[in-house]
C-alpha cells in the first residue's frame, strides 16, 4: 500500500502537466484536425503516428532525465524506469494491433462512412480512456492489498495466451453485442449518417443517431481488449506512474494507427501467435518471478535487468512476427462489406413495432 500512497503523493507537477498535454493534444486533434469531418489519409495517418510514437519516447527520455536531474544519486533508476515505460508501450501497443481488426469489423457491419470514422474512434478513445484509468487503480489496489492476485493476473495471461493461440478464426458479430441490444431496446434510433450529431428530432421526437451507437459498442469492446493488457502490463512494473502513462500513450495513438493499418491488417498473418507468446512470457514471468530472483541475483540479474531482458524478449518476439507475416504473404483478402443478418433486422423491426404507440 505505501507504494500506491507514493504515487498520490507524486509531485503535483508532474501530474499536472502530463494531463495538460494530453488535455491540449485532444483538443488540438478535436478542433482543428477534425473540426471539419473528412477521411483520413494514409498521409496524415502515417504523420500522426510518427509524431504519437516519437512523443512516447521523448517521454520515456525525459522520465530517464528527471532521475539524472532530481534524483542524481539513483541515477540508474531511471534508465530502468524509461526502459520499463518502453516496454509497457509497447506491450500495449502491440495488442492495439489486434484489437484494430475488431474495430474495422464493427465499421464495415454498421457501415460508417469513412469521413465520420475519425470523429466515432477519438470519441471511443475518450471513453477508453477514463475505463483505463478506473481499472489500473482498481488492478493497483488489489496487487499492492494482495500480493498473491499477481499470481491470478499470471494465469489469466496465460489463459488467454492458450486461447488466443489455439483459437479458430470465428466470424464477429457486433450484432450479438449485448449493449447493442440493450440501446435497441430503449431507445429510438435514426438509422443513416446525414448527421454528425448523436441526437435527431423527427416526428417531435427525439431519435438516438447510429454513431452514439457505434461509439457504444466500441467502449465494450475495449473493455475486454482491457481485462488483457492491463494485467499484461504489471507484469512488466508495478509502478503505477508508469502503468498509467504507458496505456495513456498508447491509446493516444490508437486512432492514427488504425487509419495507417486498416488495409494492410491481412499482412499480419502471425502477429496473433507472437502476442500470445508476449502474453504467455509476462504470465509466465508473473507467476515464477518471486520464486526465481534470487536465483538471477546469483548469476548477476537483479529486477533491472530483467526488465532489459523482458524488453528484449517482447522485441524479439514481435519482430520475428512480423517478418514471418511478410514472408508469408496476406492471409485473406479484404473483407467486404457483411450483410446485415436476417435475425437483426427481424429485432429491429420488432422493436420499431413496439416503439409506435
Amino acid at each position: 500500500m505505501d507504494d500506491l500512497l507514493s504515487w498520490l503523493r507524486a509531485p503535483v507537477a508532474i501530474w499536472v502537466a502530463f494531463h495538460l498535454f494530453v488535455l491540449v493534444m485532444l483538443a488540438i486533434d478535436l478542433f482543428i484536425f477534425q473540426r471539419h469531418a473528412h477521411a483520413v489519409s494514409m498521409k496524415e495517418a502515417a504523420a500522426w503516428s510518427v509524431v504519437w510514437i516519437t512523443l512516447a519516447f521523448v517521454f520515456a527520455f525525459g522520465i530517464w532525465q528527471y532521475w539524472h536531474v532530481w534524483h542524481p544519486d539513483e541515477a540508474r533508476q531511471g534508465g530502468t524506469k524509461a526502459v520499463e515505460f518502453i516496454t509497457g508501450y509497447l506491450i500495449e501497443k502491440s495488442l492495439s494491433v489486434d484489437n484494430l481488426f475488431v474495430f474495422l469489423v464493427i465499421f464495415r457491419y454498421f457501415g460508417v462512412p469513412s469521413h465520420l470514422q475519425p470523429r466515432v474512434l477519438l470519441w471511443g478513445i475518450l471513453g477508453a480512456l477514463l475505463m483505463r484509468i478506473s481499472l489500473i487503480l482498481l488492478g493497483a489496489t488489489l496487487l499492492q492489498t494482495f500480493h498473491w492476485m499477481i499470481y491470478i493476473f499470471g494465469l489469466f495471461l496465460i489463459y488467454t495466451a492458450y486461447r488466443l493461440w489455439y483459437s479458430v478464426e470465428e466470424e464477429i458479430d457486433p450484432g450479438k453485442n449485448p449493449v447493442l441490444r440493450l440501446v435497441r431496446r430503449f431507445f429510438r434510433i435514426a438509422d443513416g449518417y446525414d448527421t454528425p450529431h448523436f441526437w435527431v428530432k423527427r416526428d417531435n421526437r427525439w431519435h438516438l443517431t447510429t454513431l452514439p451507437v457505434v461509439i457504444l459498442v466500441i467502449e465494450s469492446t475495449d473493455v475486454v481488449f482491457a481485462l488483457d493488457s492491463i494485467p499484461a502490463i504489471f507484469g512488466i512494473t508495478q509502478d503505477i506512474f508508469i502503468v498509467y502513462t504507458s496505456n495513456i500513450f498508447a491509446i493516444l495513438g490508437l486512432r492514427a494507427l488504425y487509419f495507417l493499418l486498416a488495409n494492410l491488417l491481412g499482412m499480419f498473418r502471425y502477429l496473433s501467435a507472437g502476442l500470445s507468446l508476449i502474453l504467455g512470457f509476462v504470465g509466465l514471468k508473473m507467476i515464477t518471478q518471486d520464486h526465481l530472483q534470487p536465483y538471477l541475483e546469483q548469476v548477476g540479474i537483479g529486477p533491472q535487468g530483467l526488465i532489459f531482458i523482458s524488453l528484449g524478449v517482447i522485441s524479439a518476439i514481435l519482430v520475428v512476427a512480423v517478418v514471418a507475416s511478410i514472408i508469408a504473404g496476406p492471409k485473406e483478402e479484404p473483407l467486404e462489406q457483411p450483410p446485415v443478418r436476417e435475425t437483426d433486422q427481424q429485432e429491429k423491426t420488432a422493436a420499431q413495432r413496439e416503439e409506435t404507440p
